[in-house]
């Protein structure tokens, strides 16, 4: 009843046309002007990541930029964010803009002259870091927009808050971070923002174009762990233990079952993904104990909370059945990423005038995972893709994010600095 009510009030408040502004044409030329910047800042920062918590120098460079822009800034929010302020020359609404910095721990295959050769420490392992996400494009399109805007606050009617996020894809283990954090530490109350946006780019979305959809666009993340205890044995005598293995193998096919059998996934999808399973030392044993643990992805709040209940007792009773006893435990790791439906429609213009209408495509919901769903919780959001995949590539063809081959052609950022500087122009409360 409680987000009814808000959403009425939004309806109420932002009802009206949005008037064309004139502002579009000088944004165009800035951010034209601007582009081989934008550009090389999107390599120098993809040549330099960092994991989560531990974007040091990206927020160094996003911190200097902001400062040589004489836009006030915040540092150290959530560990290591960034946060610029910029006043316009009269009243009106707090827009937030959002670009999230950290890289990930995968090993760059690729022969880019600017390609990714740094390591990091990630859950105690040496690994390779790369911008496997494009995160990267992000922070040089929002360095880009505020660089367009700064040029522009004499005619901005506001305040615009560029929000430098650390930790999107997760703190490392036993520390906080991400949106969540930033939440927690006041980022969209000093001041409150009347509506936040943020872009995605898309390695398999043709450049140049833009997504979007209304209501529900990317799925609740939760992770679970199940422990599996049996009874330790001799490999050659498994009728004297309990193995948990074999246990595990059957709840393995259990929570398959919950998707393929249980879930009504023509309302919205549902996946159960197993990541890790450990147990054992040695062939001929029969270990005492297992943990499995993976990802559950959902669409639909109600459905979160029936796929949760459905793993603890299917996790339950197949071990019962077994002879076994489990422990499962299920972290909601960030909800559900929504599009206020009726700032979409506001807004949309401002994405035409990036793109070009013909560029503006109606998208579908995913079942990847954005903490953006946090900023979202506290006032209206739009959150749309942008395209970098090369034109006249198969997106078949095209690596996925969170891989070694994963590339993206920065030839279109423009189209991103454009969608962030009409908005704020765009934007009536």
């Amino acid at each position: 009843m409680k987000r009814m009510l808000t959403l009425l009030v939004f309806v109420a408040a932002f009802s009206h046309a949005v008037p064309a502004n004139d502002m579009s044409r000088e944004i165009d030329a800035a951010a034209a002007k601007l582009m081989p910047k934008v550009i090389e800042w999107r390599r120098h920062i993809h040549q330099n990541p960092e994991l989560g918590n531990r974007e040091f120098k990206t927020a160094k460079y996003a911190e200097d930029h902001l400062r040589r822009l004489g836009i006030e800034v915040r540092t150290g929010v959530a560990k290591t964010g960034v946060v610029g302020i910029l006043k316009g020359s009269q009243p009106g609404p707090v827009i937030g803009l959002r670009a999230d910095m950290d890289a990930l721990p995968v090993t760059e295959r690729n022969d880019l002259p600017y390609r990714s050769r740094a390591t990091g420490e990630y859950n105690g392992q040496t690994v390779g870091v790369m911008h496997a996400c494009g995160h990267d494009t992000h922070v040089a399109m929002l360095m880009g927009a505020a660089e367009v805007l700064a040029g522009m606050r004499d005619k901005i009617k506001g305040t615009v808050v560029f929000i430098f996020q650390p930790a999107e894809e997760g703190p490392p283990a036993g520390e906080e971070g991400g949106a969540e954090l930033m939440v927690k530490e006041g980022v969209m109350d000093n001041p409150k923002i009347d509506a936040i946006f943020g872009i995605h780019i898309n390695s398999q979305t043709p450049v140049g174009t833009i997504k979007y959809k209304p209501g529900s666009i990317m799925a609740a993340s939760d992770w679970f762990e199940i422990k599996v205890r049996g009874k330790q044995t001799h490999g050659a005598y498994p009728w004297s233990g309990i193995d948990p293995i074999a246990v595990a193998t059957q709840i393995y096919t259990g929570l398959q079952m919950i998707v393929a059998r249980q879930s009504n996934l023509p309302k919205a999808p549902v996946v159960i993904t197993v990541g890790r399973i450990s147990g054992g030392v040695r062939e001929n044993i029969i270990p005492e104990d297992l943990v499995m643990a993976g990802t559950i992805r959902t669409l639909d709040s109600m459905m979160q909370n029936d796929v949760h209940e459905r793993i603890r007792r299917t996790a339950t009773s197949i071990a019962e059945s077994m002879g076994a006893t489990v422990e499962v435990k299920i972290d909601r790791k960030a909800p559900v990423t929504y599009n206020t439906p009726e700032l979409v429609e506001m807004m949309l213009p401002s994405l035409h005038k990036a793109a070009g209408r013909e560029n503006v495509v109606l998208g579908e919901w995913v079942t990847g995972a954005e903490d953006f769903s946090f900023f979202h919780a506290k006032t209206p959001g739009f959150y749309f893709t942008v395209g970098g995949m090369p034109a006249g590539k198969d997106p078949k063809d095209a690596a996925p994010h969170h891989t070694p081959d994963f590339i993206i052609d920065d030839s279109r950022l423009d189209v991103g600095v454009k969608a962030f500087a009409n908005i704020v122009f765009d934007f009536k409360k």
